[in-house]
């Protein structure tokens, strides 16, 4: 504590400068005016999980792909989407039938550690 003071006499400086929030949530050097304060009640601040709207409920959860990989002895392959090319894993513990490299497959899409994962994984 001494030494914050005895480095502010030398310095001349007035000391830790402050940052403020103005009524937009931009950090200014400015202090709000209290003319633009907007009061708000506890009860009317809601924390809570976005609800899903009806085009993502609505959507099929049924997707259909290729296998572009799989590997039978380490038991994990990929698919691709045939709507959106994008890649999924899928582990063979997630299958309902047996699957080989280019085959045409249904599957849902559920999320895993490391992104969406492939389950249920069946031959079309």
């Amino acid at each position: 504590m001494e030494a914050r003071k005895l480095a502010r006499e030398e310095n001349g400086s007035a000391g830790i400068p402050l940052a403020y929030v103005d009524h937009n949530g931009n950090l200014t050097d400015i202090p709000p005016d209290p003319s633009m304060k907007v009061k708000v009640k506890a009860k009317n601040i809601e924390i809570s999980i976005p609800k899903k709207d009806d085009s993502e409920l609505e959507s099929d959860p049924l997707r259909n792909g290729k296998v572009s990989y799989f590997d039978g002895s380490k038991g994990y392959g990929f698919i691709v989407d045939t709507v959106t090319n994008e890649k999924h894993f899928f582990h063979i513990s997630g299958m309902i039938d047996k699957v080989c490299e280019n085959d045409k497959v249904s599957f849902v899409l559920e999320k895993g550690l490391r992104g969406m994962n492939a389950v249920k994984v069946k031959m079309l």
